[in-house]
Parts: structure tokens; C-alpha cells; sequence
């Protein structure tokens, strides 16, 4: 199964966040580009095909949790719950942080 990868690569506002989240998530056209509807979107995923998008890799975010350290706890929090969220259903929501790499 593959996974759908959100690149937060060069992302340091809170905007610029929830534009990549819009564009690499497909989020449907209400989705609000706040936390609370980011949160929403993630415990609803009636939007989203089951089988397709319920393994998100989150890469590139280090420049993001530098620039908005509180704003990236509150992503990882988001992340957190939704995948909890998910957790015991026959649907789960698996979210991977990936740590950088130093690889040219």
C-alpha cells in the first residue's frame, strides 16, 4: 500500500502549512485551513477513499519545527489524536514522521 506523503519541505508559516496540507492531502473544498478543521478532516475521512489514503508519511518538516516550534507541537498533537482516532477500526489511519536524512 503506498502512502501519501505531506513534504512540509520549505514550509515555516502556519499558511504555507495549510497550503501544502490542501494540496498534498487533496482536502475537500470546506476544509477551513485551521487546526480545528484540520483535526476535523482527519477523525471524518468521509471525503477521503479508505483504501487509498490511510498512510500518511510527513517528510521535510524539520525547517517547519524550527521556524513554528509551538505550531509543530500542535500538528504533531493533531497527527497524534487522529491516528489514535483510527486506531481500532478495520480502516486505521497510520501516520509516519520521517526523521531527515543526511543522504545525497
Amino acid at each position: 500500500m503506498t502512502a501519501t506523503v505531506l513534504d512540509l519541505a520549505g514550509v515555516t508559516t502556519r499558511h504555507e502549512f495549510m497550503d501544502r496540507c490542501v494540496h498534498s492531502l487533496s482536502l475537500p473544498e470546506y476544509f477551513g485551513r485551521n487546526w480545528d478543521a484540520l483535526a476535523d478532516c482527519l477523525t471524518d475521512l468521509s471525503w477521503c477513499p479508505a483504501a487509498t489514503r490511510r498512510r500518511l508519511r510527513v517528510t521535510g518538516w524539520q525547517e517547519y519545527a524550527a521556524a513554528s516550534p509551538r505550531e509543530w507541537r500542535i500538528v504533531t498533537q493533531i497527527l497524534r489524536d487522529a491516528s489514535d482516532f483510527w486506531q481500532h477500526t478495520d480502516t486505521p489511519l497510520h501516520v509516519i514522521v520521517e526523521e531527515a536524512t543526511n543522504e545525497v
